[in-house]
């Protein structure tokens, strides 16, 4: 019985360890798309909606995405701003994962 037990540990083991790491560039590339389709999706949904004031809130990404506005055109350039910052964000997330992950082995 007690031979199971270590067994089972040891696959246990073998597991935990094989589950630990991130692939940082495949986590990148995830959130790179969410951030650029959320931009892309919420701008649309706002232009389509129309009304007398468009997308006050969301206009202020302007202030830090040269060249956005809440437009079709603008969709576009807050999908190529929203996809760089979410590739650069999911990769440093996924580096420091992996340099924490390997410091505690």
């Amino acid at each position: 019985m007690r031979e199971k037990q270590e067994a089972q540990k040891t696959e246990e083991e073998k597991l935990f360890a094989g589950i630990l790491w991130l692939n940082a560039k495949a986590l990148g590339l995830v959130l790179g798309l969410l951030f650029g389709l959320a931009i892309f999706i919420a701008t649309n949904w706002l232009v389509l909606k129309g009304g007398r004031l468009v997308g006050p809130h969301l206009s202020l990404l302007s202030q830090y995405f040269i060249g956005y506005k809440v437009s079709f055109l603008g969709s576009i350039i807050g999908f190529g701003y929203g996809f760089a910052l979410g590739t650069m964000s999911g990769a440093l997330i996924g580096w420091i994962y992996n340099k924490i992950a390997a410091f505690r082995e």
